[in-house]
């Protein structure tokens, strides 16, 4: 973690707020997807918050996962290297980022490299990954690896193809949010004012 001191007030009530959104639970699926994804070539981290942020920290572990999601030879971060420099291993997760908004993860989807590098906002990094798995497992280029049940399916486009005939049809047609045209009326109605008739 960087060095900085304890939070008060505010500040503290929102990182506790943050902190809270970490789910121990996906981090457990995450771990064993990376595992199956990468293969021997990774380690098994120490369970916990900070022992899955220590494990992924110096970005080698991500830019491994995002090759493995390419052809062999074709991943997009070419040289992966363990560094013990700050500078580096904030390069390799930027590597990591900008590889995961090519691969096609939405920019919004996307943690920031100090949620990670300084543990801040842990919660964002693991939404980050569970987008990329859905993806993966949504492509269905056969470089997934591992269980598709653990992450949601992401939907699939479904395109319609309406004829011109149809379309002029649709045109016709009163929408109910408009309102209707058949049902209640007025017939039968006396005019109002009108005393009430009775034989």
């Amino acid at each position: 973690m960087a060095n900085r001191g304890p939070s008060y007030g505010l500040s503290r009530e929102v990182q506790q707020k943050i902190d809270r959104q970490y789910d121990p639970e996906l981090e457990q699926v995450l771990v064993r997807w990376i595992l199956a994804q990468c293969g021997s070539d990774v380690a098994q981290p120490v369970p916990g918050r900070d022992g899955f942020q220590q494990w992924l920290k110096d970005g080698t572990v991500l830019c491994r996962l995002i090759n493995s999601l390419h052809p062999r030879g074709q991943g997009p971060v070419a040289k992966v290297q363990a560094s013990a420099m700050a500078f580096k291993q904030m390069e390799q997760i930027s590597q990591f980022l900008q590889a995961a908004e090519r691969y096609g993860i939405a920019a919004t989807d996307i943690f920031q490299t100090v949620d990670l590098w300084e543990g801040k906002n842990m919660a964002c990094v693991q939404r980050t990954l569970m987008n990329l798995g859905s993806l993966a497992v949504a492509k269905g280029d056969g470089l997934f690896v591992g269980d598709p049940n653990w992450f949601p399916k992401k939907s699939q486009e479904n395109r319609r193809v309406f004829s011109e005939d149809k379309l002029k049809e649709g045109q016709s047609v009163i929408g109910l949010q408009m309102g209707t045209n058949r049902g209640a009326s007025q017939a039968g109605m006396t005019g109002y004012g009108m005393p009430r008739q009775i034989l």
